[in-house]
């Protein structure tokens, strides 16, 4: 077997992927880019990919190819269609970065709630040390404790978030945007309704033509003006320039966000002006990156590559 990594970097250098030479010849490419996707993919068999698209145009003069493995859950830089007709399977890894993820959603909440940019500055500039009071507390917070904590998507992050919210007080609602959840151990409310009454709203859905700038303007003057924002999911979900304006006209509090509608991000992002950490934070695209999850996630590939030359289906999204 020919194995080819188009993105051995995107699970970090400091992780071990030898594991793949059991299979085969392997070749590791540090990064690809759309234009030498062809190129790098060759004449494997196997392909473990992240974001490198996967389509027509990059898989037609590639033979060879019979399963391409995602090093991660979502798996849109995959023409499944095209892969179909080549009977080409693709196998993503599902639930390795929950515990991760959903600890980074409280992590960037609590640095805007609690606006602790502000009070590690006030500290380390000196003047708190120079104050004659033990204390000091000039940006009111609040606590989690009896807030609602709205949810999109209700799956595996989804679910852990509701419950560590639930464990800090918090009344917790949710919205299904594709309309299918069977969740029942919280309240299922309309969009609007979302809006309008989450204190705290946090984002676990896919990306899809119904997800995509499903947080645009008109969803943030629904929203309440102390509301806080919270995106770990995928970045065209919030229409950046409608945030900036939210923002910075103070339709919500803040906002806390892992992804972006470009990534890395773009040079004319207005949210990139935005330097006061009291009312937006910004990490970039971490928050499934502990190193658990990163070690998961290359020994579920393994396994799914693992299943596939015996003969079994494992993770197969493209049935």
């Amino acid at each position: 077997m020919k194995i080819v990594v188009l993105e051995r970097n995107s699970v970090g250098t400091d992780i071990d992927v030898a594991c793949y030479e059991d299979f085969g010849e392997v070749t590791y490419f540090a990064n690809t880019v759309e234009e030498d996707a062809a190129q790098h993919v060759g004449d494997a068999d196997i392909v473990i990919a992240n974001k490198a698209p996967m389509n027509e145009n990059t898989l037609k003069n590639c033979p060879n190819v019979k399963l391409i493995c995602e090093f991660a859950t979502g798996f849109d830089n995959v023409d499944l269609e095209y892969c179909k007709s080549r009977n080409i399977k693709v196998a993503n890894v599902v639930d390795y970065s929950t515990a991760a993820v959903a600890q980074h959603t409280f992590a960037l909440a609590l640095y805007v709630l609690e606006k602790l940019s502000f009070y590690d500055h006030y500290v380390k500039s000196g003047v708190y040390g120079n104050q004659d009071r033990f204390s000091n507390f000039d940006e009111a917070y609040t606590e989690l404790e009896g807030k609602t904590w709205g949810i999109v998507g209700m799956g595996n992050i989804g679910r852990k978030v509701a419950k560590i919210a639930e464990a800090f007080g918090c009344k917790v609602i949710f919205y299904s945007a594709s309309g299918n959840s069977t969740c029942r151990d919280y309240e299922r409310v309309n969009f609007d309704t979302l809006c309008k009454e989450s204190d705290f709203l946090s984002i676990h859905c896919p990306l899809s033509e119904k997800t995509r700038n499903l947080f645009d303007i008109n969803a943030f003057k629904k929203m309440k003006k102390s509301a806080v924002l919270i995106n770990v999911a995928r970045g065209p979900v919030v229409n950046d320039n409608d945030l900036y304006t939210a923002l910075t006209e103070n339709m919500i509090a803040g906002a806390g966000l892992d992804v972006l509608g470009k990534e890395p991000i773009a040079k004319d992002n207005p949210l990139g002006r935005i330097q006061d950490s009291r009312k937006l934070i910004i990490t970039p695209h971490m928050a499934w990156a502990s190193t658990e999850s990163r070690e998961r996630v290359v020994s579920e590939v393994y396994k799914n590559i693992q299943a596939f030359l015996e003969g079994k289906d494992r993770n197969v999204v493209s049935l």
